[in-house]
């Protein structure tokens, strides 16, 4: 529970969207719990309890509303700028790994005990692992419900249930009403929404501000042909997923990011969903990130001009670790081609749903990459044995990297592997790992636009005056960036 109450009701009673996710309003006299910028009259202060998960309210038998739907308030900020326990627990639960593997398999990717683990995620969000995880079904099952025509059975099954009672009673108990009205409540809302068969289609919501410029301008300029495109104004790719693969068109919008997900197994949905939001950074707060940012006034011209810059991330870490060797010291053009030939001898073909599309392959895995001739590769000896190094120790498991990752531990591995130096190891962490606070003091864009705006460009002193930007870093290398003409920072036409 919030003790701060008095915020939180001045957040309430303004209806102010920026605290959605942060914390939520559970009503005593009604049993409804919402997000903070609910469009009901706000209850009396006196009948209000703040809690700070949706799963929280849920267990304390509460029920949510039905006209603000907080299950779909985006994620809170908190989980994206730590890497402590708690953090690294929430972010491996919303990609589905109490499902896929337990409570103690979550501990185990931790190394606590599961005993600890229930007790640090309770003490914080006042539900344990599998309160949260039960959260999350029900929100996929809502997902389903409410975008697919599958019978219920396999709706169930698909959002992770065990059992269809079990799905019949956690819906009714969260949403108060039954499977069945829940989709005909969503037949009347959308009965004009064309449907495109064997796809879902769903809004990603996030806080505002958002800039896509250089959200999309950068996925889609360094789209690898096969696996990325930038087509009919979405960004598409190629999934690898833990039950089977999807392909995912994104597609950005005033006030939600439209998404798009053909998948070869709905029980990837929420793993899905969850890495969709992680690549585009939608659970950031730009608010805190560019009030820290404005406190330079060299930056504050650059804020004030776009606000909302995101850090374009990955679905796969592995996967970018690999593209980040392959464009060391190159230009963006040959860093796609290198990945581009990887893509075409050892990628796993898929089918595009869109017949006019131009996917065609998964993004190789390590295991698979970890066949390759290091003579066919058309780089110097150096990188060839960076690349070789790296993808030996990501196929072993010697090199974990994932959205669990402590982040200064892999900075340590990365930077034992040969090859390895502070450009490709932060931008890993950055891009890969999700560290808000990642700096490229020695990147040449970076320099070039700290000499132009007035800052330091060598990196000792740059990083020095960057003390003042944490831990919010990587986002200041997003405004860096975005002074150069450089097609990442611009939307494709």
């Amino acid at each position: 529970m919030y003790t701060d109450t008095d915020r939180c009701v001045r957040a309430v009673q303004s209806k102010d969207a920026r605290f959605d996710g942060w914390f939520f309003t559970a009503v005593r006299t009604t049993g409804i719990y919402c997000r903070p910028s609910c469009p009901a009259v706000p209850p009396k202060v006196e009948n209000m309890t703040f809690l700070p998960s949706a799963a929280a309210c849920q267990q304390a038998g509460f029920r949510a509303c039905k006209r603000c739907r907080p299950d779909t308030s985006p994620g809170s900020p908190e989980w994206n700028a730590r890497a402590d326990a708690v953090a690294r627990a929430m972010r491996l639960i919303q990609d589905g790994v109490v499902d896929r593997e337990g409570v103690p398999g979550l501990a185990a990717r931790l190394g606590y005990s599961t005993r600890q683990v229930e007790r640090q995620l309770n003490a914080e969000l006042g539900a344990g692992p599998l309160a949260l995880a039960r959260a999350q079904r029900a929100q996929t099952a809502r997902l389903l419900i409410e975008t697919s025509a599958l019978p219920m059975g396999d709706v169930a099954f698909a959002a992770g249930f065990s059992s269809i009672r079990t799905f019949n009673e956690t819906v009714r108990e969260v949403f108060a009403l039954a499977p069945g009205e829940l989709r005909l409540r969503a037949e009347k809302a959308n009965r004009h929404v064309p449907e495109v068969p064997g796809t879902i289609s769903l809004r990603l919501p996030y806080r505002a501000p958002l800039n896509p410029d250089n959200l999309f301008g950068h996925l889609a300029a360094t789209a690898v042909p096969g696996v990325e495109e930038w087509r009919a104004g979405a960004y598409r790719r190629t999934l690898r997923l833990p039950y089977g693969t999807g392909v995912v068109a994104l597609t950005p919008g005033p006030d939600h990011i439209g998404c798009r997900l053909a998948l070869t197994d709905l029980r990837d949905l929420t793993i899905a969903i969850s890495r969709c939001r992680w690549m585009l950074d939608l659970d950031a707060d730009p608010e805190a990130v560019d009030a820290q940012l404005r406190a330079d006034p060299l930056l504050t011209p650059l804020v004030d001009k776009a606000p909302g810059r995101r850090v374009p991330r990955t679905v796969d870490a592995a996967e970018f670790a690999v593209r980040a060797v392959l464009g060391q010291q190159v230009s963006t053009a040959a860093a796609r081609t290198h990945a581009a030939r990887l893509v075409t001898s050892y990628g796993e073909a898929v089918a595009d749903p869109d017949p006019e599309g131009g996917l065609t392959h998964l993004f190789p895995s390590p295991q698979a990459l970890a066949a390759l001739d290091p003579e066919s590769l058309a780089l110097p000896a150096s990188r060839r044995t960076t690349l070789t190094t790296l993808v030996g120790a990501l196929a072993d498991g010697s090199l974990p990297l994932g959205v669990d990752s402590d982040w200064d531990a892999a900075r340590a591995r990365l930077n034992a592997l040969p090859g390895f130096g502070p450009w490709t190891t932060e931008v890993i962490a950055m891009r890969a790992l999700g560290d808000p606070d990642a700096f490229l003091p020695s990147d040449l864009g970076v320099r070039r636009a700290a000499r132009e705006l007035g800052l330091p460009s060598t990196p000792a002193a740059l990083t020095a005056r960057a003390a003042g930007w944490r831990p919010w870093r990587a986002y200041a290398v997003q405004y860096l960036w975005a002074t150069d003409a450089h097609p990442i920072n611009h939307l494709p036409v």
